[in-house]
C-alpha cells in the first residue's frame, strides 16, 4: 500500500470519528445489547449465588465471607489447607489497603508485581461476572498485569458489590458513561484456573497460567440477603 492510499484510509476513519484526535478511546453514545443469558435476567436473581455457582463449575474454589476482617483469615485458611508458602506477593491496590491483613500475622507480603519465583499471588478485580464466573482485571501500576499469570496460586479478593450480571454490564461500568474512556493497557478476562487439553484431549490445569484460582468474596451485594461465613 501506498503512503498515500494509507493516508486516505486513515483521513477517513478519521473523519468518520469527528475528526477529533484524543488519548483516550473514542466510544459511541448508543449501545444495543446483544442476546444476554436469561440465568441472569430473572427477578430476583441472586447474583453473587449465580456467580459462585459458575465459578465453581469452571473449577475455582470460592469462600464467601461476611466482612473484610475475615478475608486474612480465609487466605490463611486456605494457603494452609494447599500446604502453601505464607510468603505471598500482593497487588499493590489501595483497595486492599482496606483489608486488616494484621489479623492473619502468618502471613507476609510484598507489594509489587509478579516474578517467576513468586508462587501465590493476591490480588483485587475490577468486576466478576456472573453470567460465567470471570474476574474482569484491568491493568494499571496498582494492579501488574503479572500477578494474574505467573505464580502457581491465584487468590483473588471481590467486593460483594463488584458483582455485575453480564459482559456488558462490566464494560459499562469500565466506561463509566463517557464517551472518551482511558482504557487500561490490557483489560483480561479470567473464568477458572489455566488449562488446555491440547495434548492427546486430557485437560491439564496450569499450562499457561495460575493451576488453582481461589476467590474469596467479602461483604454483601446491595440487594441480596445474607453472605455465609
Amino acid at each position: 500500500m501506498s503512503e498515500n492510499a494509507r493516508d486516505s484510509i486513515l483521513a477517513r476513519v478519521g473523519s468518520s470519528l469527528g475528526g477529533e484526535r484524543t488519548k483516550g478511546v473514542r466510544l459511541t453514545s448508543t449501545y444495543t445489547a446483544n442476546i444476554i443469558p436469561a440465568r441472569t435476567q430473572h427477578q430476583g436473581v441472586d447474583l453473587a449465588a449465580l456467580f459462585v455457582e459458575m465459578a465453581e463449575t469452571v473449577k475455582c474454589t470460592v469462600i464467601h465471607v461476611s466482612t473484610n476482617s475475615q478475608v486474612p483469615q480465609a487466605v490463611a485458611s486456605y494457603l494452609a489447607e494447599h500446604n502453601l508458602t505464607t510468603e505471598l506477593v500482593m497487588a499493590p491496590d489501595h483497595r486492599l489497603d482496606e483489608i486488616p491483613w494484621s489479623e492473619a500475622s502468618m502471613l507476609r507480603f510484598g507489594r509489587r508485581a509478579a516474578q517467576e519465583a513468586d508462587l501465590v499471588a493476591v490480588t483485587g478485580t475490577f468486576a466478576a461476572i456472573a453470567e460465567t464466573g470471570t474476574l474482569m482485571m484491568v491493568s494499571d501500576p496498582e494492579r501488574p498485569n503479572t500477578l494474574n499469570f505467573l505464580p502457581d496460586n491465584h487468590i483473588v479478593v471481590v467486593d460483594a458489590n463488584d458483582i455485575v450480571a453480564t459482559y456488558e454490564d462490566a464494560w459499562i461500568r469500565l466506561r463509566g458513561g463517557r464517551q472518551v474512556v482511558e482504557m487500561p493497557r490490557t483489560v483480561s478476562f479470567i473464568t477458572g484456573p489455566s488449562r488446555t487439553s491440547d495434548i492427546e484431549l486430557v485437560p491439564t490445569l496450569g499450562a499457561h497460567g495460575p493451576r488453582r484460582l481461589h476467590i474469596v468474596i467479602s461483604g454483601v451485594r446491595s440487594g441480596d440477603v445474607s453472605a455465609a461465613g
